[in-house]
């Protein structure tokens, strides 16, 4: 992997992670003006990405036909400096034919606890919760 940022303004940088264009930005107070994301929020985003990949591919695996997927996380932040990321509650979205509770608990445990790496990096920050909602 290979990352790097450049400076177009203020506090608004783009990114580039493998080629692809990422839009950060500071919050208005550290300068920013709004024409990105806030490069801590984006583990966020890791994170999630790399969980609901996971459980798409496993769920596919178990021949499971995904209607649609959606996969959320909340996180507060410690208080002082540097802030940090504490304890994270992750809910996934699933609907689809054949999808049960205990086939997406297996799944998403699957993910979390043996393939996501950005799960297991956080693992070491805070708590992973998850709620799942078969709708």
């Amino acid at each position: 992997m290979n990352s790097k940022v450049v400076l177009k303004d203020g506090m608004h940088f783009i990114g580039s992670l493998d080629g692809f264009d990422i839009n950060l930005d500071a919050d208005e107070e550290f300068g920013g003006k709004n024409k990105g994301s806030k490069p801590k929020g984006l583990v966020l985003t890791a994170l999630v990405g790399c969980t609901a990949m996971d459980v798409v591919s496993i769920l596919r695996k178990m021949r499971l036909e995904i209607e649609s997927f959606t996969v959320e996380v909340e996180s507060d932040l410690t208080e002082g400096h540097p802030s940090v990321f504490k304890d994270f509650l992750i809910k996934y979205y699933i609907k689809g034919k054949g999808i049960t509770q205990e086939k997406a608990k297996r799944a998403v445990e699957l993910s979390l606890n043996n393939y996501c790496g950005v799960a297991a990096m956080l693992k070491n920050v805070g708590t992973i919760n998850y709620e799942i909602i078969i709708e």
